[in-house]
C-alpha cells in the first residue's frame, strides 16, 4: 500500500465523522462561551434556568436533543435568545459545540 493510500485509509473515517480533518477544541469552545453573551444567560454547572434561558448542563443528554437542534438555536436564536449566525465563525461554532458536549 502506498503512503498516500495508507494516509487516506487512516484519515477518511475521521473526516467522514467530523466533516473535516480538523479536530474541534472544547477548551476553545469554553472560551467562546465565556467571551460571548452565552455565560450571562445560561448556567453550565447546575440544572437551574436563568429567566427564560435553559441550563446547559447535560444538554445533549436531554430527550430529543440533537446537534442539529442546538446549531439551529444558536444560529437563529428565539425565546429571548439573539441569533449568533453572523457573530460566530464556523470554527468557533464547532468548538462551542465541542464544549457543550462536555457539560
Amino acid at each position: 500500500m502506498t503512503m498516500m493510500k495508507r494516509f487516506f485509509a487512516l484519515t477518511a473515517p475521521a473526516i467522514l465523522l467530523t466533516g473535516s480533518a480538523m479536530a474541534f477544541d472544547a477548551k476553545k469552545g469554553q472560551e467562546v462561551f465565556e467571551n460571548s453573551a452565552c455565560m450571562g444567560c445560561h448556567n453550565t454547572d447546575t440544572d437551574e434556568k436563568r429567566g427564560n434561558a435553559p441550563a446547559l448542563k447535560g444538554l445533549y443528554k436531554k430527550e430529543g436533543m440533537t446537534e442539529a437542534k442546538v446549531v439551529d438555536k444558536i444560529k437563529k436564536g428565539g425565546n429571548g435568545m439573539p441569533p449568533y449566525e453572523e457573530q460566530l465563525e464556523k470554527a468557533d461554532m464547532e468548538n462551542l459545540l465541542a464544549y457543550l458536549k462536555t457539560l
